[in-house]
């Protein structure tokens, strides 16, 4: 049989080994788990768009009072741009598109190899939204050609000038 003090022994033993089981129980259980969230693993996805242009608008004023031989006149230019953010415009191209002989005018037709243009000089910038003009410092400019044979066919002609930016 045991005695009270054996029976105190073991339940003394009993106390200690619970004292040492349960937090080593513990710990295993909490490493388990801390080990399963860092090894945890997953996948996404995501979109992005890129914006777009929005054409610009280029207007001009072009010259008057151009005469055979007379000296060149400036072209003046506004760019707009309709767009919200700003956009990069290297140059400015300048062309005849046609001329329009003016009503009652005599002589032979008034063609554009009657006149000569200046290309305006490099643009290279950033054109925020909105309007900017370009004055006579530009650069660009328009002459009346004197071919040396009757030019009264352009008298009074309106010659129409086409701009592309780019």
């Amino acid at each position: 049989m045991a005695t009270k003090r054996s029976v105190q022994q073991r339940r003394k033993n009993r106390r200690r080994a619970a004292l040492v089981m349960v937090p080593t129980v513990a710990g295993v259980f909490v490493a388990g788990t801390a080990f399963a969230y860092w090894t945890t693993s997953g996948a996404g996805t995501a979109t992005s768009t890129a914006g777009t242009n929005t054409a610009v608008t280029v207007t001009g004023v072009g010259a008057t009072g151009l005469t055979p031989g007379g000296t060149a006149q400036p072209i003046t230019f506004t760019i707009n741009n309709p767009g919200t953010t700003a956009q990069y415009i290297s140059s400015v191209a300048v062309s005849i598109a046609s001329v329009t002989k003016a009503s009652g005018a005599t002589g032979s037709d008034c063609t554009a190899a009657d006149f000569t243009l200046t290309q305006p000089n490099a643009i290279n910038e950033d054109i925020a939204s909105g309007s900017k003009s370009y004055g006579s410092t530009q650069g660009a400019k328009i002459a009346m050609i004197n071919t040396a044979v009757n030019q009264d066919g352009c008298k009074g002609a309106t010659i129409n000038l086409a701009f592309a930016a780019s």
